[in-house]
Formats: structure tokens, sequence, C-alpha cells
């Protein structure tokens, strides 16, 4: 049994991981501000400490409190939009104090360090599928400052020796099979739980952000990775950190347009879904394809959700089981 910090695990995908993690029998403390986390999202097994990456002494009390076998990091604002208005806000929560975070992790002894990256850092890439040598270019402060903590990591590799995980997602979706995590954003900004929304009458008609695009059916790909799947992930990376620090894109390999989403919604809830055309967003581009190659190579990792309907399967029955998200239990 191994003993793991998990920043951010009240949230989406860290209440995902800290599952993984506690069904391998691991030890498993949370620290999360729930300022968008659930406390409802943290197991009983797992022991949840109430404090912020911005404060430094509670940090200090956490990290003292080891020897860890590693820190997961997924504690970071993560809404694209709100970043374009205020960018110093996420410059200062995700850089910031990420490496006040990993400043801390060396002071401490950590060794291993696992970090929820995004795929944003690729911008409008031209390329598909994305591979870890695609020049990276930032779509946004949100991305930049993601950037930031790699760049910090790197080099906390090469002057302290703390082996580290760039995990870069693509879109992270569904919810855990057994039902005991799922997607609770306020505001939710996610096209798959919107879409169940709207199928559900819990919402106004979808709008769908551009219907012109140099795509078959005219709507953006992107590529959906289950939840379930990404923390595997994160497990699978962590044999890896005894030797060398690595980066990795975290995808399927295989994209689906906003159109085929709203398809596999209809199908899998048996409704219709109401929809309506509407202007492109800035900077959405086309298509963000992962080439996960190498993570397979690497660690054996294959995603086993496959097929797009069975990601949204899980994220409709999530969506049933709690409709007012983790406020219904």
């Amino acid at each position: 049994m191994a003993r793991f910090l998990v920043t951010g695990g009240a949230g989406y995908v860290g209440s995902h991981v800290v599952l993984a993690l506690l069904d391998e029998g691991h030890d498993v403390t949370v620290l999360d501000s729930l300022r968008t986390g659930h406390r409802q999202a943290v197991p009983s097994a797992a022991t949840f400490v109430h404090g912020d990456l911005a404060d430094a002494a509670c940090l200090e009390r956490v990290l003292s409190s080891g020897p860890w076998d590693a820190v997961l990091h997924f504690a970071a604002l993560s809404l694209v939009g709100e970043s374009m208005q205020n960018p110093l806000l996420y410059m200062q929560a995700n850089a910031g104090y990420g490496f006040a975070l990993i400043d801390a992790c060396v002071r401490h002894g950590v060794k291993r360090f696992v970090f929820s990256s995004t795929a944003n850092l690729f911008g409008t890439a031209g390329k598909t599928p994305i591979d870890e040598d695609t020049p990276v270019d930032p779509g946004s402060p949100y991305g930049e400052s993601k950037y930031m903590v790699e760049r910090a990591l790197y080099w906390a590799d090469r002057i302290h020796g703390l082996k580290s995980a760039c995990l870069r997602y693509f879109n992270a979706a569904g919810a855990d099979p057994a039902g005991r995590a799922g997607e609770d954003h306020k505001p939710e900004t996610h096209l798959i739980p919107l879409t169940i929304d709207a199928a559900l009458g819990r919402r106004p008609a979808l709008s769908l952000f551009g219907t012109d695009y140099p795509t078959p059916d005219g709507t953006c790909i992107r590529d959906y990775v289950h939840v379930t799947d990404l923390a595997r992930a994160h497990l699978a990376v962590l044999p890896l950190l005894n030797d060398r620090s690595v980066v990795f894109n975290v995808g399927t390999g295989r994209g689906h347009s906003n159109r085929e989403i709203i398809e596999a919604v209809g199908r899998v809830s048996g409704r219709p879904v109401p929809w309506e055309a509407a202007p492109r967003r800035k900077g959405d581009p086309a298509s963000l394809v992962a080439s996960p190659a190498r993570l397979m190579a690497a660690t054996g990792w294959t995603p086993e959700f496959t097929r797009i309907e069975q990601i949204v399967e899980t994220a409709f029955l999530w969506r049933l089981a709690h409709p007012d998200g983790y406020t219904s239990q």
C-alpha cells in the first residue's frame, strides 16, 4: 500500500483518480478548497483536508505529515472563457500556487509528481492527431498557466530530481461506471452533460457553436476520453517516475463531431435533443484529436471505453441518478 496526496481530489477528474487509487488499496489524502469541487465526491475511505494551496501554512502542515509516495495535482481553475476575461487570476491560481506546491514537495522530499495538464496547450494546432512533438502554442491564459507549471516541473527535475508526469488531457467525459462519482460543474460548460440536460428538458435548446467548419458535418471534432480511463492513466504512469519524467497526451485517438455527440445522446436517452445553430466561438479549432501512442507504448494503457455511446451512457445514468449533481445525495 502506498500513500498519496491528491490536490483537487473533490473535483471531476480528481475524484475519479481518488477512486482508482482506493480501489487498488492505497492510502489517499485529498486536499481541496471546495471552490469548484464537492465534499460529497470524496469517498469516506479517503482522508479529507479542507484547504487551499494559497494557504502556505496549510500546505506545510499537509506535506509535513508525509512521507508521500507521490503527489497528484488537479487543483486548478479550468474555464477557458473566464481565463480570457481574467488572465492574471488564472496565472496566479494555476501557475503561482502550482509553483508553491512544487516548492513544498521539493522541500519535503516528495520524489514523484503527477500533473493534470491540458490539450489547450496546443491552441489551434493544424495537425491531427496531435502528438507530444506538436508545437506548444497555448490557446488561452488557462493553457498558458498549465504550461508554466509544466516548465516549473521540468526545472524541478533537472535541479532537484523531482520526477513528474505531465498528462495533457483532451476531453474528459462520462462518469464512474459504478455510479460513485460523476460530472457536476457549476456552471456546466462541457458538451456531453449540456446535451444530456437539453434532452432531459432541464435546459433550453443546445447552442451548436459553428456549423461551417472544414469537417465532414461542419461541426467541431473532439477526442472524448472516459474519465475512468483517464484515471487509470494516472496510475499507469507512476512506475515510470521511479526513473524519469514524462509528458504524454491522453485521449483515444478518435474524434467525434458535435453533431455526433447530439446523435449519441439521442440514441442513449431515447429522447430528441433540441438544438440551434449559433456563431462560432473565437479560438475554437476545427479538430483536436490526440495521439496516445506514446502513453500506450510506455505503460500498456489502452482506453476501455472505446465507443462514444459507452461514454455517454455513464454520463446519462449519473445525471438521472443525480439530477442536481452531488446535492442530490
